[in-house]
């Protein structure tokens, strides 16, 4: 087998095409939130703290300027995602825990069954 042929067989294997389009959808994702954090709630918060505009918020340090308003910024966008997928995990495991808490209904006795069944009940007469 050639190395080609062991990289496709790799590549087109169903784990790591399902994470492929996990990565992607993870990327859309984040910008989403990022937009969400950035044009939505952190003006939110900055009229609420007074007109504090938080992703301008930085000081300098000699030459470097550090900042720090959008490490705050990042810190909102972590714990938006970080609720997102906490609530999205915790709704599938209420789902898989209905999926395994209905029984599923025995199966139909077979023929042999039956009539072992319907000798017993006339052996009972």
């Amino acid at each position: 087998m050639g190395f080609v042929s062991e990289f496709k067989a790799f590549a087109m294997k169903g784990n790591v095409v399902d994470l492929a389009v996990g990565v992607i959808i993870g990327g859309a994702f984040g910008a989403i939130v990022s937009s969400l954090v950035g044009d939505v709630i952190m003006p939110i918060i900055g009229v609420l703290t007074g007109g504090i505009n938080f992703s301008g918020l930085s000081i300098t340090v000699g030459e470097a300027v550090i900042s720090y308003g959008k490490f705050i910024q990042a810190i909102f966008s972590f714990t938006i995602i970080a609720l997102v997928l906490f609530s999205i995990i915790k709704a599938m495991n209420a789902a898989k825990a209905k999926e395994v808490a209905a029984p599923a209904a025995p199966p139909a006795p077979s023929a042999q069954e039956v009539l072992l069944g319907e000798i017993r009940d006339l052996l009972k007469k």
